[in-house]
C-alpha cells in the first residue's frame, strides 16, 4: 500500500486538534459515543477534549477513564491543552491515578472515595472498574463520564465477560455518559462487543486507517507479507529478519505448534542469528550484540525472559522513557505477550510475527506498532512467518486451518488499509464525469435508509471481519464454491444474523455494498488514457461497463487462495486443497436454487451432466448439487406417495 503523505491527519487546528480529534469533538453532545480509530491517531487526547467539554459545558461532575493495562494509563496523564489553544487543561492528581502498582481490588476504596469527593478526573484499569461496579449501585454513576479505552475488551457475552454485563447495568440504571474507544473493534473470538440493541444507543465516530496513513508526513508505504517455512522457525527466521530495520519480533506462544516449547532458548537462537553478545546493561537489561555481517552493534531488548521480573520491569521502563524518544535507544525488541496493545515505539519499522495469531484484534494491534509516523521512516512492514502444513504431520487439519486464517487476516487488513470508495448507481444516459473516489455501477442499490448508511460509513470493516471469521464462508471462499453462492447466499445469511433489525431490502443493499467494496479493493485499477480499468478474475474490465451481476460473479476473497498457490510448493497446495475438500460445506437449498440455472447452462455447453469425479472444483460442485436435487426430488415424491396412500385408506 502506498500513501500520499498529505499531512492532514497530523496537522492541528486553532484548538490543537488533529483531524480525527475534530471529528470526535463535533459529536461531543452525544450521551454515548463509540470512537473507532487506529493506533497513534490521538484517541486519548480526543477523549480529553470531549470529557473537559462535558465537565465545563454539559453539567457532568466526574470523568472516569478505564484502560486494560496499567502501562496504558500514562496516555491519560496531565496534559497542558491550553498551550495549543484549548480552553482548559487535563489535570489529574497523583492519588487519582490508580494505574500504579498494587492490586486492582485494593484500589476500589480509592475509587469510591473519588466518587464521593470533590475532584473531577480519575484513571484506573478495567479490572478496578469491574471490582468497583460490583460494590456500587448503578445510580452511583449519575453525573459521570465513563471512558473505556480499548473497548474491544468488552463483550456482549454476559457469561464470558463481566465488564460488558456490568456496563449494561450502569447504562440502564444511571444517567452516565459513555465514551468508548478502540482501534480494533472486532474481537478475535467472533463474539460481538455489544448487542445490536445496545450498539444502537451509541453515536459512532469512525476515522479509518486509510485516512490516518494517507495523512501522515513521513510514512509513505506499508507492506503486509507472508513467509512460509517447514521445520523449526529458528532455522528460517534469518531469511525475513532484516537487521537494518527497527524490529519488533513476536515469538510464538509456547502452546502453539510453532513453538519449540523453550522460549528462553528461542530468544538465544534469535540473538545468535544476529551475531555475538558483547555486553548487557545491568541498569536497563539492554543487550548489545555485534552483527556477524557488518560488525555494527545492535541494541536488543528481551521482553520474553520473565525469570527476573525486576530486570524486565527495568527494560520496560527504559523502552517507555528513553527508547520511545531516542531513535538510537534500541534496535530490536523480542517479545511474546508484550509490546502489542498500547505499546509506543514510533521508530519501529518492521513487525515480524512468528506463527498464526487466532485474534484479528491481535494482528491489528501488532501492525499498529509500526504504523506510527516518524521522521526517516518511509516504509513499514508486517511479516507473518507461518508453518507450512506437512503431510507427515498428524495435525494437518489444524495447520491448514491456521494458514488459511492467517491469510484471511491479511486480506481483512488489506481491505482496512485501502482507499475507501463511494459507490453510486449508474443509470441509462448518465454520462456525467464522476469525482475522484466515486465509482458508478449499473444495477447497484444505494443505501435507502439512515440505518444502512450508518453501517456502511462506520461498520463495514467490522462486518467484513464477521464474514471472514465465519467458518462456513471461509470454506466456501477457499474451497472453489461458486462465487454467486458465496455472495448471494452466505453473505446475506451472515448479515441477517449480525443485524436482525434489517429487512430484506436493507440486507440486499448492505450485501451489495460488502461485495462491491471487497471486489474493488481486492482488484487493481489501471488508467489508460482517459479510461479506468479494473482487474477482476485475471481480466481487465472498463470501469464504465461494470454492473452488479459482473461483480457478483467474482469471489471477493479469491486472491487469498492465489496468494497461497504462488507461495507454496505443489505438494503443500494439494494438502491444503484436500483438507478444504474434506470439510466442504454441505449443499443447501439456497445454494442449489442459485446454481441450478448455471448447471443447466453448463450441461448445455458441454453436452453432458457434471461429473462428481471431475478434477475441476466447479464441475464437481455442480455434480454435488445435482445429486442433492435428485435426493430432494426422491424425498418429495416419496412423501407425495405416502400422502396418496393415506388419502386412499
Amino acid at each position: 500500500m502506498t500513501y500520499a503523505r498529505t499531512g492532514e491527519s497530523v496537522n492541528t487546528d486553532s484548538m490543537g486538534m488533529r483531524e480525527m480529534q475534530e471529528r470526535v469533538f463535533a459529536k461531543r453532545a452525544a450521551q454515548h459515543m463509540l470512537v473507532k480509530a487506529p493506533p497513534a491517531s490521538g484517541k486519548s487526547r480526543a477523549l480529553m477534549f470531549v470529557a473537559l467539554d462535558k465537565l465545563y459545558n454539559q453539567d457532568r461532575k466526574k470523568v472516569i477513564v478505564a484502560v486494560p493495562e496499567r502501562s496504558i494509563g500514562a496516555s491519560f496523564s496531565s496534559t497542558k491543552l491550553t498551550d495549543h489553544g484549548f480552553f482548559a487543561d487535563w489535570e489529574i492528581k497523583p492519588e487519582h491515578n490508580l494505574c500504579d502498582a498494587g492490586s486492582s481490588q485494593g484500589k476500589v476504596g480509592a475509587f469510591i472515595e473519588f466518587l464521593e469527593g470533590p475532584d473531577a478526573i480519575l484513571v484506573c484499569t478495567h479490572a478496578t472498574l469491574r471490582f468497583a461496579f460490583e460494590k456500587l449501585a448503578p445510580d452511583a454513576f449519575n453525573g459521570t463520564v465513563l471512558a473505556i479505552d480499548e473497548f474491544h475488551h468488552v463483550s456482549a457475552d454476559v457469561e464470558a465477560n463481566r465488564l460488558g454485563a456490568l456496563l449494561r447495568d450502569v447504562m440502564n440504571g444511571s444517567d452516565v455518559h459513555i465514551v468508548a474507544m478502540t482501534g480494533s473493534y472486532f474481537r478475535g473470538d467472533s463474539v460481538p462487543v455489544l448487542s445490536a440493541e445496545d450498539e444502537a444507543l451509541f453515536t459512532p465516530v469512525t476515522f479509518n486507517y486509510y485516512d490516518q496513513l494517507n495523512g501522515y508526513e513521513h510514512l509513505h508505504s506499508l507492506g503486509i507479507g507472508h513467509h512460509f517455512y517447514q521445520g523449526r522457525y529458528t532455522d528460517a527466521i534469518s531469511e525475513v529478519f532484516d537487521l537494518d530495520k527497527k524490529t519488533i519480533l513476536h515469538i510464538p506462544n509456547v502452546n502453539s505448534g510453532e513453538s519449540t516449547k523453550d522460549k528462553i532458548e528461542e530468544v538465544g537462537f534469535i540473538i545468535d542469528s544476529i551475531g555475538h553478545v558483547e555486553s548487557t546493561d545491568p541498569e536497563t537489561g539492554i543487550i548489545e550484540v555485534r552483527r556477524a555481517d557488518t560488525g555494527e552493534i545492535l541494541r536488543v531488548a528481551d521482553l520474553v525472559d520473565d525469570t527476573d521480573l525486576k530486570k524486565r520491569a527495568d527494560t520496560l521502563h527504559y523502552l517507555n522513557s528513553v527508547a520511545s524518544k531516542d531513535r538510537d535507544g534500541v534496535d530490536v525488541i523480542i517479545a511474546l505477550g508484550m509490546a502489542k496493545e498500547g505499546f509506543d515505539w514510533p521508530f519501529a519499522e518492521h513487525a515480524l510475527t512468528v506463527g498464526y495469531r487466532a485474534s484479528l484484534t491481535e494482528v491489528i494491534q501488532i501492525i499498529g506498532r509500526v504504523t506510527r509516523d516518524s521522521p526517516g521512516k518511509e516504509h513499514a512492514q508486517f511479516t507473518n512467518l507461518i508453518a507450512e502444513p506437512d503431510a507427515s504431520q498428524s495435525e494437518v487439519k489444524v495447520s491448514v486451518n491456521n494458514m488459511l486464517k492467517a491469510i484471511t487476516a491479511s486480506l481483512l487488513m488489506e481491505q482496512v488499509l485501502a482507499q475507501n470508495f463511494e459507490f453510486r448507481t449508474k443509470r441509462t444516459g448518465d454520462d456525467e464525469p464522476v469525482p475522484p473516489g466515486v465509482i458508478k455501477i449499473k444495477g447497484f442499490k444505494e443505501p435507502s435508509t439512515e440505518r444502512v448508511k450508518q453501517i456502511v460509513e462506520t461498520d463495514l470493516n467490522d462486518l467484513k471481519a464477521t464474514i471472514l471469521q465465519d467458518d462456513t464462508f471461509a470454506k466456501a471462499a477457499f474451497g472453489g464454491v461458486d462465487p454467486e453462492m458465496a455472495n448471494k447466499v452466505l453473505i446475506p445469511k451472515i448479515i441477517r444474523e449480525r443485524y436482525p433489525d434489517l429487512d430484506e431490502e436493507q440486507v440486499e443493499e448492505l450485501r451489495q455494498q460488502v461485495v462491491v467494496d471487497s471486489v474493488i479493493k481486492n482488484g487493481e485499477v489501471k488508467t489508460v488514457g482517459d479510461k479506468r480499468f479494473l482487474k477482476m478474475s485475471e481480466k481487465f474490465v472498463n470501469i464504465e461497463d461494470i454492473n452488479i451481476n459482473l461483480i457478483d460473479s467474482v469471489n471477493p476473497f479469491q486472491r487469498a487462495f492465489e496468494v497461497i498457490s504462488k507461495s507454496v510448493t505443489t505438494s503443500v497446495l494439494r494438502i491444503i486443497a484436500d483438507a478444504i475438500t474434506a470439510t466442504r460445506v454441505e449443499v443447501t437449498e439456497d445454494e442449489a436454487r442459485t446454481l441450478w440455472p448455471k448447471i443447466q447452462q453448463w450441461a448445455k455447453v458441454n453436452g453432458r451432466k457434471p461429473n462428481i469425479r471431475s478434477e475441476d472444483a466447479t464441475e464437481k460442485r455442480y455434480a454435488e448439487v445435482v445429486l442433492f436435487l435428485q435426493r430432494k426430488k426422491q424425498e418429495r415424491e416419496a412423501a407425495e406417495r405416502a400422502t396418496e396412500m393415506v388419502d386412499e385408506s
